[in-house]
């Protein structure tokens, strides 16, 4: 397993543009030298037979069924419109040009 340095903490830092204390350097590599340690103990786990996933937990579809429904009146969708125009809502030009 290789290790992070605090110059790879700098660098990458230095990169994101990430103004670093030294301690906080020091204290981030620490941290994800951690998080590596974990990942391989991780690695030492019998998988055998389980199969590949994309995400933990079961995923389905939570919207609703399309349903025609009855909506709001034009007209009163519009009653309070500061400005409109041929049953329409005018807003202010946002795209010059």
């Amino acid at each position: 397993m290789s290790a992070i340095s605090r110059q790879q903490v700098e660098h990458v830092a230095n990169l994101a543009r990430l103004a670093l204390t030294p301690e906080e350097a020091e204290r981030f590599t620490q941290q994800l030298n951690k998080i590596l340690e974990f990942a391989h103990k991780l690695n030492e786990l019998n998988t055998d037979g389980v199969e590949p996933t994309s995400h933990v937990l079961p995923l389905a579809n939570v919207m609703r069924d399309d349903e025609v429904r009855p909506s709001i009146p034009r007209e009163e969708a519009l009653k309070n419109a500061p400005d409109q125009a041929n049953g329409l809502f005018r807003v202010p030009k946002v795209i010059e040009g």
